[in-house]
């Protein structure tokens, strides 16, 4: 009998999205301003970008964590 090598597909949804594709999609769906009180960092309130914010993201643990938690949020938000 031959094997069949099947892909592997994880159900996580932060499974190979990159940090700056879950940003753009955060400012997509909320937009700066909303972004910036549901996540209290300075990067989303003063001059935000998506370069600087993810400069500051990449060094800083639990910010990252706060806005994979955002976006997990919002993909359960848009499933309903």
């Amino acid at each position: 009998m031959e094997k069949i090598n099947l892909p592997i597909t994880s159900k996580d949804p932060l499974h190979s999205k990159t940090l700056e594709s879950i940003l753009t999609e955060l400012v997509t769906y909320f937009g700066w301003e909303e972004l910036a009180q549901l996540i209290n960092i300075n990067c989303f309130k003063s001059n935000p970008s998506i370069k600087s914010s993810l400069t500051f993201l990449r060094k800083t643990e639990w910010a990252r964590k706060k806005v994979e938690s955002l976006y997990l949020y919002m993909l359960r938000r848009q499933k309903k």
